[in-house]
């Protein structure tokens, strides 16, 4: 089950072959053969985007759904318009985790701010912290504060 560990003329030697198995899916689960993170390194895998994630936000991912719906697959300049001018509890967590998007994208894969667009846009449950609410009769209520973690893609349009 353990997988050999490779050095960078290696990787380089089999750059072609490992892109390949990288780009065919597992036949059970359909996802991608998954690789470490010096071999991604190494064949300039996830450098055509920016990506931001922020965890164990204090809101539901149903909520935050809502808003990331707003912006998928548009413009940087107008997602950030959008997320503005949006009442929604949501909308002031996306738009700090939109800027480290950006700032991802720019800063780190050189990649052109005109050009970005919002490819992906996801929200999954976190964990649910559990609040006892007193009631009638010594009886007690469950409160469940839920959490999530958000996560921003941006690619560059061709």
């Amino acid at each position: 089950m353990e997988r050999k560990v490779m050095s960078r003329e290696e990787i380089l030697k089999n750059k072609d072959k490992l892109l390949e198995i990288y780009s065919k899916t597992h036949s059970k689960s359909q996802k991608p053969v998954l690789l470490t993170k010096k071999e991604r390194k190494i064949l300039g895998i996830g450098k055509d985007e920016g990506r931001a994630t922020v965890k164990y936000a204090r809101i539901s991912s149903r909520k935050a759904r809502i808003v990331l719906d707003l912006i998928k697959g548009k413009d940087l300049d107008e997602a950030y318009g959008i997320l503005k001018h949006t009442p929604k509890a949501a909308s002031e967590i996306i738009l700090k985790l939109l800027h480290s998007a950006e700032a991802n994208a720019v800063n780190n894969n050189e990649l052109n701010r005109d050009n970005l667009y919002v490819a992906e846009a996801f929200a999954n449950q976190g964990p649910t912290l559990m609040r006892v609410r007193p009631r009638a009769r010594g009886s007690a209520f469950r409160i469940r504060k839920r959490t999530s973690h958000i996560t921003i893609v941006l690619r560059e349009r061709k």
